[in-house]
């Protein structure tokens, strides 16, 4: 077996039907490799065709390691229909906006208007992340920290939620959010978490010190396990009316609403 096919994973429907806007996609071996080089902070993922193999193939997947790039090896079908022609097995997905590293995000965090930071745990839908850049960046908010795995593309879907918001604020792809949130509490920020059990505070009686990060979990899921034990606090909204759920999107623009009334 190749070394690389414990990589390989079909594209999920909603990416591998999705058609790409102009300037999403960057295809070719030469073209890719050197954009690894050159600016990888601009690069969301890097997919390759299934069986590929050789040097310049392996120096790719090399850059990809070495610079914390996503990269995947996917069916051909797949690849040639997110993006037709002359592809040659490699095309990379571009971000909508230049990504960072965690001190980055912190650093900014702690001198923003309002001193938080959005950790958002598999949140994967675009237009959520989008949307909560928008209301973030309109209220004064840090910057985003997102897993690399299982977190949303943060292409053109995200860019057009979030009316270029995403391109001026700092965001980070973290390999591992538990730890990303164990290095900004050692740096002196707390973590609230928003959740739904009855036992969590009401977002309109709690307090908050900053600085701090928001934790908002997976649509459906919510925060897992490990990421809910570095939150010193959780957050619910409380309902005046009994429905399922609120949009993570709207549920992160209350709770963040409440956090820059605190500041105010």
């Amino acid at each position: 077996m190749n070394r690389h096919d414990r990589n390989h994973r079909p594209l999920p429907a909603s990416q591998a039907d999705a058609q790409p806007e102009p300037g999403e996609l960057l295809p070719g071996r030469k073209p890719v490799r050197e954009l690894l080089v050159e600016r990888p902070r601009g690069i969301d993922d890097v997919l390759l065709r299934q069986g590929l193999r050789g040097p310049d193939i392996d120096a790719i997947v090399a850059a990809c390691r070495e610079t914390g790039v996503r990269f995947r090896f996917v069916p051909a079908a797949d690849l040639d229909r997110l993006c037709p022609g002359n592809h040659q097995g490699v095309v990379a997905r571009l971000a909508a906006g230049e990504l960072t590293s965690l001190e980055d995000v912190l650093a900014a965090t702690r001198t923003a208007l309002l001193p938080v930071a959005l950790a958002l745990d598999r949140v994967q839908d675009p237009g959520n992340v989008g949307t909560l850049a928008r209301t973030l960046y309109a209220l004064g908010g840090g910057g985003i920290l997102l897993p690399r795995h299982e977190g949303a593309r943060l292409g053109p879907g995200a860019a057009k939620a979030s009316a270029g918001t995403l391109a001026r604020l700092p965001l980070a792809k973290v390999t591992n959010l538990a730890q990303a949130l164990d290095t900004a509490i050692e740096a002196g920020f707390g973590v609230i978490g928003a959740a739904g059990e009855a036992a969590a505070e009401s977002v309109f009686a709690a307090m908050a010190d900053f600085p701090l990060l928001l934790v908002l979990g997976n649509e459906d899921e919510g925060i897992r396990q490990g990421i809910r034990k570095r939150c010193d606090r959780l957050w619910r909204i409380p309902q005046a009316r009994p429905i399922d759920s609120l949009n993570v999107a709207q549920a992160g623009a209350i709770i963040l609403g409440r956090l820059a009334a605190l500041t105010r």
